[in-house]
This record gives structure tokens, C-alpha cells and sequence, in this order.
């Protein structure tokens, strides 16, 4: 086999891959990229047995077919620093040596079988399919990824619930101390259908679509799920288990509402949440008349800070306690200029919503309270 390919292009395509491979895989293959050359395309694949990148390059000159393996970290680091020129790729079929020919020298090293490289897990007939904007993707995943857990006991809180309707699709994560979902009504499905999508996957999907703007494709059955796009395909293993019923946790009464500016509030909280207990960082919310008192203490080391921001309020006078680092990560992931905070007590879940959500979008956030030492 013989093929020229540009430096530049090989290794944009060999990173946007490179993330799903694992720093300690149970195979010895899966350590390595696996091509296949066939005409003028060569297709790169990357995976840690759960989870399969695969993309393509455009390649000249090529010469043969054939499948073959090279070492991430041989090909990754040289190709980091070379400069942009075309590469011509020598593999000889029967031992699999390899020559890589450039401008000013040459690589030489021998590659692996990739008869042994695992097979793509293929869906079942009955998969089903929905199609949506890739920046509609990337927008929810971002905006929920945050909240998903880290939970050995409960796998299925560990990924983002896609819950799929015929009017549109709805994006859940939880942990449990906090819960986002995010509706979009642009998403049409045939039928009702769901399935979770685990972390990493979702933080590699956030990763190649940032650059995307084409549609992107969703086939998934009850076991894997394939994400495809122009320049890549994804396929991955599903959380197995049913994601609780997240309708039941968000409350539909909660009379006091507090609105207020977003980022100003945020900065309040990154200024004052310094002087709070590091374990815990706890902020106290004094609600009063279209005020409200942000204080922290480290009783251990004597500090304390209190900061005043107006905003508009006519509810009960009370304070309630946070978590501030959940707080500020979910103002982080709104995108309004103000928000309406909604509660009960302070012992019950806030709701946190945009004062105005984009078109066809529906946003709610819920934070747990923290009890407060007062």
C-alpha cells in the first residue's frame, strides 16, 4: 500500500479522534488507529471498546488496499511538530513496515494487524432514527453535561437522559443535588423512544461538533447508539436501566420568585463563596424586599464576606442556603440575561429559568438547598 496525504489534514483528523482512546486499554490493539485505505479515502478509526470514532481523509497518489495499525502516541507526536507538507505513506503488505517520507527525512517503524482490531457493534433493524442540527446537539449537551453524576451504585444518573417525543425532545441530567432539562421543539421523532448517553461519549460528541455545522444523524436501538455527521461517526454503548421519573422532582409550586440579573448575581457569588468553608462552600441568600444579602463564613479561619445585589422581589422574608459552586456553574449554563429564581422554603428544591428562553427551547435548572448552621 502507498498513499500521499497532507500533514496538517492527517493530524486535525487524527485528534478530533484520539480523545475516545484510553490511557489504559485491556487490549493492546486499542492503543493504536486503525486504517483502512480504500482508493482515494482512507478511513481512521479510534475506540476503547465501548465507545468508536471514525473519520475520513482524502488521500493522493494511492496505490493498494488494505487494512493496517500504527501506535497513537508514534504518529500523534512527531506529526504535532511537523509543518505543513504533503506525507507519502510505504506499507509493505506482508510484514507490515512502515516508511513515512517528508520533506527533510523519514520515520520508520512496523505496524500491527488490523485483522485484530475489534469490529463495529452494528444496531438492530428496528433502530430508530431522528435528525437535528448539530449545533442544537452541541448546545444541549453542553448545557446539561454538568449535571450528570458520578455514581457507581446508580450507572443510569451517570449520563444525559434523552427523552424523545413526537412534539420534540427533552435533555435531562441529573445527580441528585441538582437537575437540569432542556426541551427543544425543533427535534422530531416518529414515536416515543429513549436512551442514555454516557459521559465520555457525550464530552467527546461537545468536542468534535463545536466546529460542526452540519446535521447530525442519531440511529440508536436499546444497546448502542451511532451519532453521524460529514466528517465523523460515532458509535457507542448505551447506559442500560430507566432513568427515574425526573417530572416528579421538580416542584409546581413555588410562590416566592425572585428576578435578577444574571451575570451580575454570578459575579457576587465567585467573590464571595473565596470566603466560605472549602468543603463545603456554602452561601447563605438572605431574601428580603427587592434585596438580597449573599453571605459566607469559614468559622476555622475567621473569614466572612457579605455582599448586597437588588433584584426584584415581593415574597416571604427568609434565608436558604447553597452549595455556591452548583449555583454558579448553572448560572454559567444559561444564556439569558436574567433569571426568575423560584422557591417554597428553605428546605425545598429551587427552580432556576431564563425571564426569556431562546425560540423553540425550554429551559429549568433545580438546585437542593443546603441546611444552614443558623
Amino acid at each position: 500500500m502507498k498513499f500521499d496525504v497532507s500533514s496538517t489534514v492527517l493530524l486535525n483528523r487524527l485528534q478530533s479522534i484520539s480523545r475516545v482512546i484510553a490511557t489504559k486499554n485491556t487490549l493492546p490493539i486499542l492503543d493504536s488507529f486503525l486504517f483502512r485505505l480504500e482508493g482515494e479515502r482512507l478511513i481512521i478509526i479510534a475506540s476503547d471498546m465501548e465507545t468508536r470514532l471514525e473519520t475520513v481523509a482524502e488521500v493522493m497518489n494511492a496505490e493498494g488496499s488494505g487494512v493496517f495499525a500504527i501506535s497513537a502516541k508514534i504518529l500523534l507526536e512527531p506529526l504535532k511538530k511537523l509543518p505543513e507538507q504533503p506525507l507519502t505513506f510505504d506499507i509493505n503488505d506482508d510484514n507490515l513496515e512502515i516508511f513515512i517520507y517528508f520533506m527533510n527525512g523519514k520515520y520508520n517503524f512496523v505496524g500491527q494487524n488490523g485483522d485484530t482490531y475489534p469490529q463495529q457493534r452494528s444496531l438492530s433493524e428496528d433502530a430508530m432514527t431522528i435528525t437535528m442540527e448539530s449545533q442544537t446537539l452541541l448546545n444541549s449537551i453542553s448545557r446539561t453535561l454538568f449535571a450528570t453524576a458520578d455514581d457507581e451504585l446508580r450507572p443510569v444518573m451517570n449520563g444525559i437522559y434523552f427523552d424523545i417525543q413526537a412534539e420534540g425532545i427533552t435533555f435531562v441530567a441529573s445527580d441528585g443535588h441538582k437537575l437540569v432539562r432542556l426541551r427543544n421543539r425543533t427535534v422530531k421523532a416518529e414515536g416515543r423512544a429513549s436512551f442514555i448517553l454516557p459521559k465520555k461519549p457525550a464530552y467527546l460528541l461537545k468536542t468534535l461538533l463545536t466546529k460542526s455545522s452540519d446535521p447530525v444523524t442519531v440511529r440508536f436501538d436499546e444497546n448502542n447508539a451511532c451519532v453521524k455527521t460529514e466528517h465523523f461517526e460515532m458509535v457507542c454503548r448505551l447506559i442500560e436501566g430507566r432513568y427515574p421519573n425526573y417530572g416528579s422532582a421538580i416542584p409546581e409550586d413555588n410562590p416566592n420568585e425572585v428576578t435578577i440579573e444574571r451575570i451580575p448575581l454570578t459575579r457576587v457569588l465567585e467573590r464571595v463563596v473565596v470566603f466560605s468553608n472549602q468543603a463545603s462552600n456554602l452561601i447563605k441568600l438572605q431574601l428580603m424586599n427587592d434585596l438580597i444579602v449573599v453571605s459566607a463564613q469559614d468559622i476555622d479561619f475567621s473569614t466572612s464576606a457579605e455582599e448586597k445585589i437588588v433584584c426584584q422581589y415581593g415574597g416571604t422574608n427568609f434565608s436558604i442556603g447553597f452549595k455556591a459552586t452548583f449555583l454558579i456553574e448553572m448560572l454559567d449554563n444559561i444564556n439569558a440575561g436574567e433569571v426568575v429564581i423560584k422557591l417554597a422554603d428553605p428546605s425545598r428544591a429551587c427552580v432556576i429559568v431564563p425571564v426569556e428562553n431562546a425560540e423553540d427551547e425550554e429551559l429549568l435548572m433545580l438546585l437542593m438547598p443546603m441546611v444552614l448552621n443558623d
